[in-house]
């Protein structure tokens, strides 16, 4: 059925974004009218209190400007989207928790279950967590003549970037990595990662030795897992940004007199990691074999997609003042990296941006993921989208996204559909650099929502509500439906400050079709699974993937906005190298549980 409609789509995606609602025919044409996208702010109704501790000193140290993620993930089996807050100084560095976990008890109430889970350690098991090694005085070693001291708490250095294991959070990616139906997660640091088993959503165990990763050091940013060789179990993809450790941190200075943080070119790129999994809780270290082993990479972010169309998930890697890494699945455990050649590498005008938060998804319904990824300030945030024989052309420049993210300092991206009328919507979180530089660029601002108008974005983020509209020192950014009503509602985190949570209170919403697949051959989490299906004429589709946004995670529940239409038509569900599935017609105002091999097993209607 692909091949067959292969030529008409690549004709179509020749179209500008602009003019392909056009040529789409029926495209939705039965929606409801404009819908008003309202984000209400219910944060502290909510229950949500975390803040996240950049421990700032006035060092400067680099990892202070960096974090901090947030996943959204269903820890206890419930149904219910909980919320986990990745915290800066792990504890022994002078902070006091992993990270914030809250658990939702089905209305959008969150209940913070960080100690009783094992994600804040109490006095008695901090020094085991890190290794016997207690907190000491913070170094940055001087160049030119400048150095700095501070005797607060920070990543503190033992023989290069190990030193801060354990000690710096940044990022956060989680599914079920044992296939015993119970989510894991994996958090990333300054200092290499942690790996946490679910013993029965009730707590969560430290197993990075036993899984084999405990000797791997760096400055480990975003995760995700992903099925690479659909074997059914999930490998784990871990991005690291530079070789830094305050014992090499560098002076710099934007006017010669006060330390500022310095920027990415002043260090040495580091490899990314590949890890296969090769069951019963351990993986290997294959980022050699794969072909992803890259000393040039300064990676911040991270998203699967298929780039050929062929089944195989393929990675997509953002990095920072280096080229943009695009490698194509070759179905025997290696990649070949297209970025070049597939135009994503560089800007239009051939420069290597800032790259750092990312996401793809089909957002013209033609098929085919178009691929977002946010930049500096002044460099404009790319928008990726597919042409003929696998090259892609950013249609920023010529849209007003990119007139909108000239001059904003983007981070955390993702898409969604956020008023549910069957088009992938675009949230990007900005947020200034170093906050102690008034005229920073980038300084702190408001984030960008952009309504796809089947093709035409348009930025609706001050009509969203002002808590939504207001500036922050935006990093990390998710989505998931935290009140059982069907939309997808948005936590935004800041740096050095408090997390916000936002209910979706858009009017008027159109129907939805919720899926929430899990898989029996494949993964349990059903990651890589494709499901595509017909409103009102035109063929839309939905991935399941971890990771994306900045350092973040969405739910794995995968949303179809339907507009006006009364259901979800013609579903197929294509498992990771498994035979695809036809559902036929699913109706609007449900979560659908589909089994692999079952079908539709369950289903829960929504709250309206």
């Amino acid at each position: 059925m692909r091949s067959c409609s292969r030529r008409t789509r690549l004709a179509t995606l020749r179209l500008p974004l602009a003019v392909l609602a056009l040529a789409l025919g029926a495209s939705l044409s039965a929606q409801t009218p404009a819908a008003r996208v309202s984000l209400t702010d219910v944060t502290r109704e909510a229950g949500i209190a975390a803040r996240h501790d950049n421990g700032a000193t006035g060092s400067k140290l680099l990892p202070e400007t960096m974090g901090a993620g947030a996943a959204f993930l269903d820890v206890d089996n419930d149904g219910h989207q909980d919320l986990l807050l990745v915290n800066g100084l792990f504890p022994g560095g002078g902070g006091g928790r992993y990270a914030a976990l809250y658990r939702n008890d089905g209305t959008g109430r969150f209940t913070d279950i960080s100690a009783r889970v094992g994600l804040q350690p109490t006095a008695g098991n901090r020094e085991r967590a890190t290794g016997n090694r207690q907190p000491g005085t913070v170094r940055s070693a001087a160049a030119g003549g400048g150095g700095s001291k501070a005797d607060g708490p920070g990543p503190r250095a033992e023989g290069g970037a190990a030193s801060a294991a354990l000690r710096y959070g940044m990022g956060v990616a989680a599914a079920d990595m044992d296939n015993d139906g119970w989510t894991d997660i994996v958090l990333t640091s300054v200092g290499g990662i942690t790996l946490f088993r679910n013993e029965g959503g009730t707590r969560f165990v430290d197993v990075t030795a036993q899984a084999g990763l405990g000797d791997k050091r760096g400055f480990s940013t975003c995760a995700l897992w992903v099925d690479v060789d659909r074997d059914g179990l999930v490998d784990l993809l871990v991005c690291n940004y530079v070789q830094w450790s305050p014992q090499t941190d560098l002076y710099c200075s934007a006017g010669g007199g006060t330390k500022t943080y310095c920027t990415p070119q002043a260090y040495r790129g580091s490899t990314s990691w590949l890890f296969r999994n090769l069951g019963r809780g351990r993986f290997e270290d294959v980022t050699a074999r794969a072909g992803l082993f890259d000393v040039t990479g300064k990676a911040l972010g991270a998203t699967v997609l298929d780039h050929d169309g062929d089944g195989w998930p393929d990675l997509f890697i953002a990095n920072d003042t280096v080229p943009n890494r695009l490698y194509r699945n070759n179905h025997d455990g290696t990649f070949t990296e297209l970025g070049l050649q597939s135009g994503v590498a560089f800007s239009t005008d051939g420069r290597a941006r800032a790259g750092m938060g990312v996401d793809a998804a089909d957002v013209d319904n033609s098929g085919r993921p178009s691929v977002a990824v946010t930049n500096f300030s002044g460099e404009m945030l790319g928008l990726f989208v597919p042409q003929e024989d696998g090259v892609y052309v950013d249609s920023a420049p010529q849209s007003a996204v990119g007139r909108a993210t000239r001059q904003t300092l983007g981070w955390g991206c993702f898409f969604f559909d956020v008023n549910l009328d069957g088009w992938q919507d675009l949230l990007v979180v900005n947020g200034q650099l170093d906050p102690a530089l008034a005229r920073s660029p980038g300084e702190a601002s408001p984030p960008h929502l952009f309504v796809n108008r089947q093709g035409r974005f348009e930025d609706v983020a001050r009509a969203a509500g002002s808590a939504f509209a207001a500036a922050r020192i935006g990093r990390g950014a998710a989505f998931a439906d935290i009140d059982a009503d069907g939309d997808p509602d948005v936590v935004l985190t800041s740096n050095g400050g408090y997390a916000q949570l936002f209910r979706n209170d858009s009017a008027p919403r159109g129907g939805v079709v919720r899926l929430r697949l899990r898989g029996s051959s494949s993964n349990r989490d059903a990651i890589g699974t494709r499901v595509t299906g017909v409103v009102n004429g035109v063929r839309v589709s939905r991935m399941v993937r971890t990771g994306s946004s900045y350092l973040s995670q969405s739910e794995l529940v995968l949303t179809m906005g339907l507009g006006a239409a009364p259901a979800l038509e013609q579903v197929v569900v294509e498992w990771p190298g498994r035979p695809a599935e036809r559902l036929g017609r699913l109706e609007s105002g449900a979560r659908y549980d589909i089994v692999e091999g079952r079908g539709v097993v369950a289903s829960v209607p929504y709250r309206r």
